[in-house]
């Protein structure tokens, strides 16, 4: 049955007293048992801190340490028995000003082909002044109207409003994906 431990965690009851180290004998097997410990500690430590999810928001494709289930009945190219787990990549669109009730399209410059899947798509619209008011991205409402719709296309990021929206001139679109 697999491992249904939600998260990875570096212990924290790891002490290492200097004091200790530095009164251990080099040639002696306490301190071949130390230098094994430190190296099981790094080890978790980089295991652990590879696969934490980064809160990187940039402009430029980055891969977020994310991990999606493999491809079912893929293997790795290194013939590894274990399907290897896909890498999650995130990009930043600073789409600008929402339209005034209509769709603009803005081009995101990801490369997509049929092994890109998007996983997420989102974003939040803001108006700087006045109302300081913030909407997310899509947006619904109960008036048909006041919906923004969020889409995306090989080539383009298109947002659609039913009334005039002008007044967020500042909009983020999050779009996080795979490749394979």
């Amino acid at each position: 049955m697999p491992d249904r431990t939600v998260g990875a965690f570096v212990p924290t009851t790891n002490i290492w007293d200097s004091s200790e180290i530095y009164a251990t004998e080099v040639t002696s097997p306490a301190f071949k048992e130390l230098l094994v410990r430190l190296y099981q500690n790094l080890s978790l430590m980089s295991n652990v801190l590879n696969i934490k999810e980064s809160g990187y928001y940039d402009t430029l494709e980055f891969v977020t340490g994310q991990l999606y289930f493999p491809i079912p009945g893929a293997t790795s190219l290194t013939n590894n028995p274990t399907p290897d787990y896909r890498q999650t990549f995130r990009k930043v669109i600073n789409f600008g000003a929402l339209p005034n009730t209509g769709t603009t399209n803005i081009a995101h410059g990801i490369h997509c082909d049929a092994n890109t899947i998007f996983t997420r798509i989102y974003g939040v619209a803001t108006d700087p002044t006045g109302a300081f008011s913030y909407l997310p991205l899509p947006y619904a409402s109960s008036t048909a109207a006041n919906n923004i719709e969020l889409s995306i296309t090989g080539a383009n990021i298109s947002i659609t409003t039913g009334v005039d929206r002008t007044m967020y001139t500042t909009t983020y679109v999050v779009c996080e994906y795979l490749k394979f």
